[in-house]
């Protein structure tokens, strides 16, 4: 049991302090046989938390990692079962500008793999200080920026950028790639696919589903197939609006009414802290971004208010470009569900929901992404210009 619990250790959280900090869970999933798998870990706020996903691809002789995840030994354990059928890691690729999220683990893994090529995409960046690429522990003697240095592998795939554009403090730019031989769009964090099934490295602990499946403080962790669902649900408006439109906050003094109660004064529970009042007609709001038997492809509802208000046009030209990848079938994005059935005509829906009133959908759980794209834009921090 200690031995597994080591298996987990990521000792460099604190550059990054997402739960589940410093024991991180890692679980493999073959996704395209013999040719694409995923490595999930969680992470998240406050047990808000969902997943994260590193694709490792089969290529010439080797493997190629999109989206660098944490390396524990767990991680790398998986790893090293894949390259000893399938041959070395010869690449390792962020795709991200701006998604720390996807940057923290990269140092580390450049580490381990040795020999492996890094390719970035162009305008990295680092807060408060743009540091040098080794200062930020990513040896730039074997790192290369993807366009300006050309792409990997352009016999097997087609790479594309969505962006640039200014957030004021760096750039939004995401770059993705379609895979020829496996048909399948691989993409960060703007596409996204999202059903009702809690994804399965929540079997190993499903703490954050319990968690958020109560009504109040003083309940118990009840473990059960309804409030594992239920507990999904509610993770995906919290990462998808930040604060639903449907939830709200109690008083301080209803909050400590609840808490403390015996059997909950453990951190499992964060000691009955629980925030959070739903109105009971809460999963109204799931209707137009989750699906039930088949994930609901989607623009991530963050970015659509965060990112896209005033650069549709950037969006869009990115999907045609998209549109042009012949005999497209799967989507595998960093988040959430994967592979999805995605085709031509699937994108072409996506553009048409652009262009719509639907993009301006459930303006209720907005308002708060909404308010706080008005206030960065008032202060500043969002500049005036955001196209590059």
């Amino acid at each position: 049991m200690v031995k597994e619990s080591r298996n987990k250790n990521w000792y460099w959280w604190p550059l990054f302090p997402l739960y589940p900090y410093g024991q991180k869970k890692t679980f493999l999933k073959e996704l395209i046989p013999d040719q694409i798998w995923s490595l999930e870990q969680i992470q998240g706020l406050y047990y808000v938390a969902v997943p994260i996903r590193m694709t490792v691809i089969k290529v010439d002789n080797g493997l190629m990692l999109l989206n660098p995840l944490p390396p524990t030994k767990e991680l790398i354990d998986e790893l090293e079962t894949l390259i000893a059928i399938h041959g070395k890691v010869k690449t390792i690729v962020l795709p991200s500008a701006s998604g720390l999220e996807h940057k923290i683990g990269l140092p580390a893994l450049s580490r381990i793999f040795k020999d492996a090529d890094i390719w970035l995409c162009p305008g990295n960046w680092s807060f408060p200080i743009n540091l040098p690429l080794d200062f930020l522990g990513i040896p730039s003697k074997r790192t290369r920026i993807l366009f300006e240095e050309g792409t990997p592998y352009k016999d097997a795939f087609k790479w594309s950028s969505l962006g640039p554009l200014n957030l004021g403090l760096g750039r939004y730019q995401e770059i993705s790639c379609f895979h020829y031989s496996t048909k399948t769009l691989h993409v960060t964090d703007a596409i996204v696919g999202i059903d009702s099934t809690p994804p399965e490295i929540f079997d190993f602990d499903p703490t954050p589903l319990l968690f958020h499946s109560r009504e109040r403080g003083d309940e118990p962790l009840i473990d059960s197939i309804e409030q594992r669902k239920k507990g999904w649900k509610r993770l995906v408006l919290f990462s998808s609006f930040l604060k639903p439109g449907k939830l709200n906050i109690p008083p301080l003094k209803e909050i400590f009414r609840n808490s403390f109660k015996k059997d909950l004064r453990n951190w499992r529970s964060h000691f009955g802290i629980y925030p959070f009042l739903w109105d009971e007609d809460w999963e109204a709001s799931l209707v137009e971004i989750m699906g039930n038997d088949i994930p609901k492809i989607q623009i991530a509802p963050v970015l659509q208010k965060l990112i896209f208000p005033r650069s549709k046009e950037v969006l869009i030209k990115w999907l045609e470009n998209i549109k042009t990848f012949k005999d497209m079938e799967y989507l595998i994005p960093a988040h959430y569900t994967a592979p999805i059935k995605f085709t031509i005509e699937d994108c072409q829906e996506l553009i048409n929901e652009i262009n719509s009133q639907k993009w301006d959908k459930l303006p209720e759980d907005n308002k708060f992404l909404m308010s706080l794209y008005k206030k960065l834009f008032e202060i500043g921090i969002i500049p005036q210009e955001v196209n590059l």
